[in-house]
């Protein structure tokens, strides 16, 4: 593997599992956010922060990395509507929700089309023609 991809991929690794880490030390951050159509936000917020955990970590492992590559781009999808909700609702309430300006969020919304990106970068052949779990 190239070393931007290996650096790419260290940072991939790192930023998802501090997010998880973060659902367990501030869950009442991310409780604010949660749409209120979705049943147990609690339970939401500690398996998602999971997933982000455990993803995180896989991907580094070579055995896992495309298929945790691909849990995250499926993860990333999954909360696309929680962050959607985050941003329509600070809209409505017409302020920052929790010192986040709209246009933070807005942003957020974009970026995480370049983390399905990043993600997906490692779910393909390196420059040597092997699956990132492959030798």
């Amino acid at each position: 593997m190239k070393r931007a991809k290996k650096i790419s991929l260290g940072l991939l690794a790192a930023f998802f599992v501090f997010a998880g880490v973060m659902h367990f030390r501030r869950p009442e951050y991310y409780l604010t956010f949660m749409p209120p159509y979705l049943p147990q936000p609690l339970f939401l917020v500690y398996l998602s922060g999971a997933v982000e955990i455990g993803l995180g970590l896989a991907v580094l492992a070579r055995r896992f990395r495309r298929r945790a590559a691909w849990g995250l781009i499926a993860l990333l999808i999954a909360v696309f509507p929680a962050n959607l909700y985050m941003y329509t609702h600070t809209l409505e309430v017409g302020e920052p929700v929790y010192g986040v300006d709209p246009k933070v969020l807005y942003a957020r919304l974009w970026l995480q089309l370049v983390f399905i990106a990043w993600a997906y970068w490692h779910t393909r052949r390196d420059g040597a023609g092997a699956y990132p779990t492959e030798a």
